[in-house]
């Protein structure tokens, strides 16, 4: 059975009319490294979705995609983006809050309407990729140009970095 938050993002993805597959997934192997060592993904196909909040209040979130080999560029590219001057991760309790999601699942699929996202270019250079399905149980694979499908997206040069 779909979690509500699962079921959101489906109902979104049908309603925005992208073409994708759901991989079923086992919740404990829902984090990046070990979802793609037991289902074989590679991890320049794998797209996190990780949630980016202002520290001054009203508090402002961004949903910023960028691949397992990257490492979002929050202290330099995200925070000029957002045009404050400090920004920090979003805890689980904040993005599961804010979202309905919980970490492993977050998407850029049925966030709330004021929760930008932006994806960094290097995402949109694959013929697919996966990113989450809402929740721990699922995953989407799908070409990135369905990304842009998404209102209000945003492709950004430079958002993720080379993992060293």
């Amino acid at each position: 059975m779909r979690s509500p938050a699962e079921q959101a993002v489906l109902a979104t993805v049908d309603r925005l009319g992208l073409r994708y597959d759901v991989m079923d997934c086992d919740p404990a192997a829902a984090d990046t490294a070990v979802f793609c060592e037991r289902y074989g993904i590679p991890p320049e196909r794998s797209a996190n979705t990780i949630l980016v909040a202002s520290k001054k209040e009203p508090r402002r979130y961004v949903a910023c995609v960028v691949t397992a080999v990257q490492r979002l560029d929050v202290n330099h590219r995200v925070r000029a983006e957002m045009g404050v001057p400090r920004v920090s991760f979003a805890s689980a309790e904040e993005a599961r809050a804010l979202t309905g999601m919980e970490v492993g699942g977050v998407t850029p699929f049925a966030l709330p309407a004021d929760v930008e996202v932006w994806v960094d270019a290097h995402v949109m250079k694959a013929d697919w990729i996966v990113v989450g399905g809402g929740g721990r149980s699922i995953k989407l694979k799908l070409a990135p140009a369905e990304l842009l499908k998404v209102p209000g997206l945003r492709t950004v040069e430079g958002l993720g970095l080379p993992r060293t």
